[in-house]
């Protein structure tokens, strides 16, 4: 069984399904709303927080083109969205006495060696990083759990950041599928990537989701995503460039809730017939019958007999060996046929 860990708590089949509330820049540099968006995602029951760790001089070129969705050069886009490092500490503590995981993105070796001083349970590639992969085994050499964004990768991709984690001897690694479109459209999804990876890597999978709403998160856990990541936001229109796609607290409340329903909805897959709370829903099956008053001592025919509910006599599977048998008592018409009686 592939077992995913963060701080020895195990994530896979079997395990409650793992909620990250992405947080990332959407903060917009307040450490009190970072501090409110913590408090509201443990309202929600997410189980851990994200944050995304960078500086525009080691993220981006300086000559790095304007993006059609931005107004602005991305470097100096980027270098607005930085998250002030001296709050990593503090952010860290803040969650544990919520007792919600942190952790981070981190995109450059000083913010991987932060993490691990700080004693963080997992460390996240982001999707545009995993081809980074002297980074990813710089993360993976840490010996913390690994999560890898795969939006945009090819398989080779994949492949190529999975051997970075396994060559430094960490297998604690988990695969997220993901759409790099910021809102993604449904259609582009491609859920069933995970099952693909999980196959093909002997790993943990997830979703990590930027469609509109919680349906496609959700359909994902029914597909069998153990982890799954959500842009989250106090509101859609704060202003910065993850707000408009971004769940509310509200919205993150009612999605972690459907999560839960709809892991215990999926069951064990046995079939093994009633099961407890359903027994007192017997009476509405069906059962063999006595059609007019049988007295002891006569051979029950065809004609002594009636299927209809409850389901408290013999199956009418068994129609044919209860006709021709002696019944052993006087049987009442109307009354339900049991082994003993005949």
């Amino acid at each position: 069984m592939n077992v995913f860990e963060i701080n020895g708590r195990k994530i896979g089949e079997g395990f409650p399904v793992y909620v990250i509330a992405e947080i990332g820049s959407n903060h917009n540099g307040d450490y009190n709303i970072a501090l409110e968006m913590i408090d509201r995602a443990k309202e929600a029951g997410c189980d851990a927080v994200k944050f995304q760790t960078f500086r525009a001089k080691d993220h981006y070129s300086v000559y790095t083109p304007l993006h059609s969705k931005y107004d602005k050069n991305i470097h100096e886009l980027i270098k607005e969205l930085e998250i002030d490092r001296g709050w990593h500490a503090k952010l860290k503590k803040y969650c544990d006495s919520k007792g919600i995981d942190f952790f981070t993105s981190p995109c450059d070796r000083e913010s991987v060696d932060e993490m691990k001083a700080l004693g963080c349970g997992v460390l996240k590639v982001a999707s545009f990083d995993m081809t980074d992969v002297t980074l990813v085994g710089y993360m993976a050499k840490t010996g913390l759990g690994v999560i890898l964004s795969t939006g945009l990768a090819t398989i080779g991709d994949i492949e190529n950041a999975v051997n970075a984690c396994r060559r430094t001897g960490n297998g604690n690694f988990a695969l997220l599928q993901c759409t790099s479109l910021y809102p993604a459209p449904a259609h582009l999804s491609n859920l069933r990537a995970m099952d693909t990876m999980a196959r093909a890597f002997g790993c943990v999978t997830g979703y990590s989701d930027h469609t509109m709403g919680d349906h496609i998160p959700i359909a994902a856990v029914a597909m069998g995503a153990k982890i799954i990541e959500k842009h989250f936001t106090l509101s859609r229109v704060m202003k910065g460039p993850d707000h408009p796609f971004a769940m509310e607290p509200d919205e993150l409340k009612a999605m972690v809730e459907k999560i839960r329903d709809v892991e215990q909805a999926s069951g064990d897959g046995m079939k093994n017939g009633a099961r407890d709370e359903e027994k007192e829903n017997f009476s509405l099956r069906r059962s063999i019958i006595a059609a007019k008053d049988i007295a002891e001592g006569s051979v029950i025919t065809e004609d002594d007999i009636v299927i209809k509910r409850p389901g408290y006599g013999i199956l009418p599977q068994f129609r044919d060996i209860v006709t021709g048998r002696t019944a052993k008592r006087d049987i009442k018409a109307d009354e339900w046929i049991t082994w003993e009686m005949i």
